[in-house]
């Protein structure tokens, strides 16, 4: 068995058991992962993929076992890669966050020009996506960190930890029937088309909780990742946007009116989160306490302890976070 097979595999997955789009991220041949895919499988006597002639077409309970050991074990190497940079160039490097377009738009730029003028030798690399395309980068190991506030049981697989809590503005043309308005029911709200996040309206969403506690159906007409996306369409007339509050800004808005409801909505905690066992880079803990200042490096550690998520939550449970 060599780390070279381990990692075809992993990589396979990761296409979608594509070996042509594997190779080619590889820079090595096709016929050359197929053979020691295959040559794999014959010293441990099992199949790791079902297939249909030359085709892969899925993966076999066996492989699946195999593959969660192997990702452990590449990510393990990557470990004792990071420990001997950490010791031979503590300044230098790389660093992948994923994270939503609201994020890396509006809360990101003052953290990441810091960083990079503390840590000018890092390499940082920002990946912009919905929560299932986020989780499945950090899971892949393809990202360091993500960053995210929705559908955090897409996150079980990492360590996460609360940020800032963060709430949401109605956005509104001033010519609105809302834009005269300082306060707005639920109920006045679900009379008019929507547009928000495209995460917005699943079931553990605050705002899809909000409707459904007053037993109101939200007439959702357009959703996107980008707050600036909404922003459009809501200038076109769509619908009334539904937005977080640090996407609306004042001088490059003024053409819209922005309405405060964070009366309606219980808040939404935006968390940074990393693989579990992955070794952190003194320059990682320094990102992690920039973007979030009560996350020392000591608190951190301590959160890692736990190895519970549940536990981890509750470490946070008195803990009063900031509010953007």
């Amino acid at each position: 068995m060599k780390l070279q097979q381990l990692r075809f595999i992993a990589e396979v997955v990761n296409h979608n058991l594509n070996v042509s789009a594997t190779a080619e991220n590889l820079y090595t041949s096709q016929p050359g992962i197929s053979k020691q895919v295959r040559m794999l499988e014959d010293e441990l006597g099992i199949q790791i993929f079902g297939r249909s002639g030359k085709h892969l077409t899925h993966v076999t309970p066996a492989g699946e076992q195999v593959i969660n050991i192997a990702n452990d074990i590449l990510s393990k190497v990557e470990g004792i890669k990071k420990v001997a940079e950490e010791y031979t160039q503590p300044d230098m490097g790389e660093l992948n966050i994923a994270t939503t377009d609201t994020q890396a738009r509006y809360a990101l730029p003052p953290i990441i020009k810091g960083f990079i003028e503390r840590y000018p030798r890092v390499n940082l690399n920002m990946h912009q996506g919905t929560p299932n395309q986020i989780s499945e980068l950090a899971a892949r190991g393809d990202a360091d960190f993500a960053i995210a506030t929705e559908a955090m049981h897409l996150y079980s697989d990492l360590v996460m930890l609360p940020c800032y809590h963060w709430n949401r503005s109605v956005v509104v043309k001033k010519d609105h029937p809302l834009a005269s308005r300082s306060k707005i029911s639920i109920e006045e709200l679900s009379q008019f088309p929507l547009v928000t996040y495209v995460f917005g309206f699943d079931k553990s969403s605050a705002i899809e909780k909000a409707f459904k506690r007053a037993n109101l159906d939200p007439r959702v007409v357009f959703t996107a990742t980008s707050a600036e996306v909404l922003k459009t369409y809501v200038r076109l007339g769509l619908g009334v946007g539904v937005i977080a509050s640090m996407a609306v800004d004042p001088k490059i808005d003024g053409d819209l009116v922005a309405i405060d409801v964070s009366d309606l909505f219980e808040h939404s905690t935006t968390k940074i989160g990393f693989r579990k066992g992955s070794f952190l880079r003194t320059y990682m803990y320094d990102f992690i306490e920039y973007f979030a200042p009560h996350l020392t490096k000591d608190v951190v550690e301590k959160a890692i302890a736990l190895r519970d998520q549940e536990l981890i939550d509750h470490m946070f449970d008195n803990m009063e976070l900031p509010m953007k």
